[in-house]
């Protein structure tokens, strides 16, 4: 077994996608193309606008912040709450007041059913 403190976790400067004040760390990798990330955006920072890759599940773990998909509508998103994003799906990412998530990358994820789903509230 390992144990993770996300404290002590070394993140580097994300600088795709006109991204600003927002580094991260990939914490894992495996067959089938699955990547895992740990991402700390900054107070004022965000992951640009770019089309997913992968399926993801960006799960908020402390802090709050904003999402958005090909609209541009930014909705929050705080603890305990993860947003999906398609393979194709145009989207980003920020925070006005700071917010450490996991983002997991799939390249064919599936949301299971019953999936529980929040109204979002817009930005």
């Amino acid at each position: 077994m390992i144990v993770f403190d996300f404290d002590d976790t070394r993140l580097a400067t994300i600088v795709d996608f006109h991204s600003h004040g927002a580094s991260a760390a990939e914490m894992a990798t495996g067959t089938g193309s699955a990547h895992i990330h740990l991402v700390q955006i900054d107070a004022g920072g965000e992951i640009g606008p770019h089309v997913a890759g992968f399926g993801q599940l960006f799960l908020a773990l402390d802090g709050t912040g904003w999402v958005s998909a090909g609209d541009g509508k930014r909705v929050s998103i705080a603890r305990g709450q993860a947003a999906y994003f398609a393979r194709g799906e145009r989207h980003a990412k920020g925070s006005d007041d700071g917010l450490r998530a996991l983002i997991i990358q799939v390249s064919d994820l599936h949301l299971c059913e019953p999936s529980p789903q929040v109204s979002p509230t817009p930005r």
